[in-house]
C-alpha cells in the first residue's frame, strides 16, 4: 500500500553501502610533475581500510623512464639513483589494479592521483578506472574548513592530531590521509551520512543553515515515492517525486543554485512522503497533492486556471471561433485545454486557413461596402457582413467543419498540406514555415482530445507493468498494486485530510468517434500525465483487463515538424495509444519543478 512515513528504523537498503561494509584504498602518487600528459608517476603508495581497520598496504617506487626534476627531488627526496632499478610502470600496473579491485577510491585532492593513473592505463592500451571515489580534500573544506588555516594535509594532520604525519613520501601520505577519512567520516555521521553515497555526494552539499536540516532527509527511502516540504505551520511549501526519495530530496542541499531552493530549503521544517509502486502513481499523487494545496514554490501544476480553450460558438446565428478561459454548459464546442493563448492563436489561425468561417464581429448584413471585414473582401470567409452567404449556406459550412474537427480532421489539414508544399515548391520556405506551424498546433490539439478521449471511451482498464498494476476509469488513476495481492488505493489523502480529489470519474461513455465533452483544467493534467506516462513505457506494458474499447477507428492525424528536428515517428501501442510527440502539452503534464 502506498505510504506516508515520518520516522522509522532504516533498513540497510535504505542506508545504501553502511561505511562500516566499505573496503576503502587511499592511494597516493608522486610524480615528476604537475600534468598527467608530459609527466610521469616515481612512487605509488595505497592503503586498504575497511571499517576503521587496516587490511594491507601498498608501497612501491617507479622508474618514470625520464630525468626527475631537481625541484621534485628536494620536494621528495626521490632522487634518480633510487628509481634506476625501480620497476616500469607496465610492470607495477597488474598488481596495483588487484590491490585495487573492487574497492572505493581515496586520496587527498584524488584527481591529480586519478588523472596519472588513467594517462598510463591508456598508454598501456588498458581501460580507464572506473571506481568509485572519495575526495579528502573537497570533504575536509565542507566539514572542517572554518577549523584549521588551510586544508592542505600536512596542516590537517596537524591540527587534527593524527596518526600518521605526511612526508612528501607516498605510502605515509597515504596512511596520513587514510587517519583523515575515519576524522571525516565520523564528522559526517553527525550530519546523518551514513551510507556510501552520502559520503560521496556530501561535498556537494551548500553550506551553513541548510545543510543543518539535512537531518530531515533521514527517514526518507531509496525508493520511488511522493515528497512535501513543509513550514513550521504544517504547509505544503512543495511537491515533488522521485525514483529515489532519499538521493533526490538531499539534493535540493546541493550548490545548485536553482531560483528559490534556498528561501525553499529556509522556510522547510519537516518533510513527508508516500511510497509508490510504480512511475504512474508517483506522477498522479504529486499532481493531485499540488492541485490540492497549490504549494507556493511548485510552479507547474499551480496554473490551470490560466489555461485557454478554443470555443465554435454553435448557439449563434452565424458561428464563429473565440479563445475563452471558461468551459460552459451552452452547446458550443470547446477545444482544449491549450497550453497556451500563443498556440490556441496558431490553431484558430489554422481552422480560419482551412475552412471559410466567419472571423469578424458582425454578424448581419452591412449597409455599406466599407462596412464589410477584410477577410470577406479577400473572399477567404464567408463573413455576414458581406451579404454573400446566406444562414443557410453558412450553416452548412459548420457543420462541415463540426465532422471534420470530431471525425475526419484529415480532411480539415489537407488544405493546409498543400498549402505548405505549394509554397515550399515556389521556395517561399518562411510562409510554409508559418503554414507549417499552425497546422501543428491544430494537429498537436486534436491528437491530445483523441488521447483523451480513447483512455475514456475504454473505461475501467487494467495493465501491467514489472510486478505491479495499475488500473484506469475513464483515463484516470483509481488504484494500483503488486501482481498478486488486494487492490490498494495509489493516491491516498494525507491523515485526516478528506479533500483529496476523487480518483474514481464517473462512468465512461460509449461512443467511438467524435470529441467528447471537455475534460475539466484538473482532469485534463491527469488526462496528460496517464498518456504520457504510457507512451514513456509502452515497450513494458501489458494489458490485463478492458471494460470498452481501447481502439479508434479515425484516421491517423499527420505530423508537422521542421526538418532540422529530430524526426517524430508514430508507433502503434499495445493499448492503442498513439505516441506521436506532442509539443504543445499543458505545462502540468510535465514534472514539477521549483519556480
Amino acid at each position: 500500500m502506498s505510504e506516508q512515513t515520518f520516522a522509522y528504523q532504516q533498513s540497510f537498503e535504505d542506508l545504501g553501502s553502511p561505511l562500516h561494509e566499505v573496503t576503502f584504498v587511499v592511494i597516493d602518487l608522486e610524480t615528476t610533475g604537475a600534468s598527467a600528459a608530459d609527466c610521469a608517476i616515481t612512487e605509488i603508495g595505497a592503503v586498504k581500510l575497511r571499517g576503521g581497520e587496516c587490511l594491507g598496504t601498498y608501497q612501491t617506487l617507479v622508474d618514470p623512464g625520464a630525468a626527475i626534476p631537481p625541484e621534485i627531488t628536494v620536494i621528495t627526496g626521490i632522487t634518480q639513483a633510487m628509481v634506476m632499478r625501480a620497476p616500469r610502470i607496465e610492470s607495477v600496473m597488474p598488481s596495483l589494479l588487484e590491490f585495487i579491485d573492487g574497492a572505493v577510491i581515496v586520496g587527498h585532492n584524488v584527481r591529480f592521483d586519478l588523472s596519472f593513473l588513467n594517462a598510463a592505463l591508456e598508454r598501456l592500451g588498458r581501460p580507464r578506472l572506473e571506481a568509485r571515489w572519495i575526495d579528502t580534500l573537497a570533504l575536509a573544506r565542507r566539514l572542517v574548513r572554518d577549523e584549521v588555516p588551510n586544508c592542505r594535509l600536512g596542516t590537517l594532520a596537524d591540527r587534527l592530531r593524527l596518526s600518521h604525519r605526511p612526508s612528501h613520501r607516498a605510502l605515509d601520505d597515504a596512511l596520513a590521509t587514510g587517519d583523515l577519512l575515519h576524522f571525516l567520516v565520523e564528522r559526517a555521521a553527525a550530519l546523518g551520512v551514513l551510507g556510501l553515497e552520502d559520503l560521496i555526494a556530501l561535498p556537494k552539499l551548500a553550506g551553513s543553515p541548510q545543510a543543518k536540516k539535512l537531518k530531515l532527509t533521514d527517514g526518507l527511502p531509496r525508493k520511488g515515492g511522493v515528497y512535501l516540504f513543509r513550514d513550521a505551520r504544517d504547509e505544503v511549501l512543495y511537491v515533488g517525486k522521485a525514483a529515489n526519495l532519499r538521493s533526490r530530496v538531499r539534493s535540493y542541499f546541493s550548490t545548485d543554485e536553482r531560483r528559490k531552493v534556498s528561501q525553499l530549503l529556509r522556510e522547510t521544517h519537516r518533510i513527508d512522503h508516500h511510497l509508490c509502486r510504480n512511475g504512474l502513481e508517483s506522477a498522479v499523487l504529486e499532481l493531485r497533492l499540488i492541485q490540492q494545496h497549490l504549494p507556493r514554490f511548485n510552479r507547474q501544476g499551480t496554473r490551470a486556471g490560466k489555461y485557454p480553450y478554443i470555443k465554435l460558438t454553435l448557439n449563434e446565428r452565424f458561428p464563429r471561433l473565440s479563445i475563452v478561459r471558461t468551459v460552459r454548459d451552452d452547446g458550443a464546442l470547446y477545444l482544449g485545454p491549450v497550453a497556451s493563448t500563443r498556440a490556441a492563436k496558431r490553431a484558430v489561425e489554422a481552422i480560419h486557413s482551412a475552412a471559410p468561417i466567419r472571423r469578424c464581429g458582425l454578424a448581419s448584413r452591412a449597409s455599406t461596402t466599407a462596412s464589410v471585414c477584410a477577410s470577406a473582401q479577400l473572399g477567404v470567409s464567408c463573413c455576414p457582413c458581406s451579404g454573400a452567404t446566406s444562414q443557410t449556406e453558412y450553416a452548412a459550412v459548420i457543420e462541415e467543419l463540426v465532422t471534420n474537427l470530431t471525425s475526419r480532421p484529415d480532411l480539415l489539414l489537407a488544405p493546409l498540406v498543400a498549402r505548405i508544399e505549394q509554397l515550399a515548391a515556389q521556395q517561399r520556405y518562411e510562409e510554409a514555415a508559418d503554414v507549417r506551424d499552425r497546422a501543428e498546433a491544430l494537429a498537436g490539439l486534436l491528437r491530445r482530445h483523441r488521447r483523451f478521449d480513447l483512455l475514456r471511451r475504454a473505461g475501467r482498464v487494467r495493465l501491467g507493468i514489472g510486478n505491479t498494476w495499475v488500473e484506469l476509469h475513464g483515463g484516470r488513476l483509481s488504484s494500483s498494486g503488486p501482481a498478486t495481492g488486494t487492490v490498494e488505493s495509489s493516491c491516498p489523502s494525507e491523515p485526516g485530510d478528506r479533500s483529496a480529489p476523487s480518483a474514481t470519474p464517473t462512468s465512461a461513455p460509449t461512443p467511438t468517434t467524435g470529441l467528447l465533452p471537455v475534460p475539466q483544467r484538473h482532469d485534463a493534467d491527469e488526462l496528460l500525465t496517464v498518456v504520457g506516462w504510457i507512451e514513456r513505457n509502452v515497450a513494458k506494458l501489458t494489458i490485463e483487463e478492458v471494460e470498452g474499447v481501447l481502439a479508434s477507428p479515425l484516421p491517423a492525424l499527420p505530423v508537422f515538424k521542421p526538418k532540422t528536428s529530430s524526426p517524430a515517428r508514430r508507433t502503434t501501442t499495445r493499448t492503442g495509444v498513439s505516441t506521436l510527440p506532442d509539443s504543445h502539452s499543458p505545462p502540468d503534464a510535465q514534472r514539477s519543478r521549483v519556480a
